[in-house]
C-alpha cells in the first residue's frame, strides 16, 4: 500500500470525507486529491508532517502512534534521545541528575497526565 494510499484510507476511517478533512487541515480539496490521487511526493514536507500529526500517523513509516501521544511529543522525544546516547556515561549521569532535580520543582513539572 502507497503512502498516499494509507493516508486517504485513515482519512476515511477518521473523518467523514476527504473534504471535511481538507476543510479542517485547511488545505485546498483540489491539491488533496490530487496528492493522494498521485502520490504525496510533491507535496510540501511540513503538510505531510501536520497531516500525519493530525491522523496520528508515524510521519517515517506511515504507522498509527500510540494515541495518546501526539506526533510533536514523540519527535521531541526522539530528538532527546538522540543527543542522550551522544553522550558519554559522565554526561548521561549529569542529565539524569538535572532531570532528577528538575522534577521536584514545581515550576518544571507536568501539570497533565503522567506517563
Amino acid at each position: 500500500m502507497t503512502k498516499a494510499e494509507v493516508l486517504k484510507r485513515e482519512i476515511l476511517k477518521q473523518y467523514r470525507s476527504v473534504r471535511q478533512f481538507s476543510l479542517d487541515m485547511g488545505i485546498p480539496y483540489s491539491t488533496l486529491v490530487t496528492a493522494l490521487e498521485r502520490g504525496i511526493d510533491g507535496m510540501a514536507y511540513g503538510t505531510v508532517i501536520k497531516m500525519c500529526d493530525k491522523l496520528n500517523l508515524n510521519p517515517v513509516d506511515f504507522q498509527p502512534l500510540d494515541e495518546n501521544a501526539p506526533l510533536g511529543n514523540k519527535l521531541i522525544e526522539n530528538r532527546v534521545m538522540l543527543s542522550y546516547t551522544k553522550l558519554n556515561q559522565e554526561g548521561r549521569d549529569k542529565v539524569l541528575d538535572l532531570m532528577e532535580d528538575f522534577a521536584q520543582i514545581d515550576k518544571y513539572k507536568n501539570k497533565g497526565k503522567k506517563k
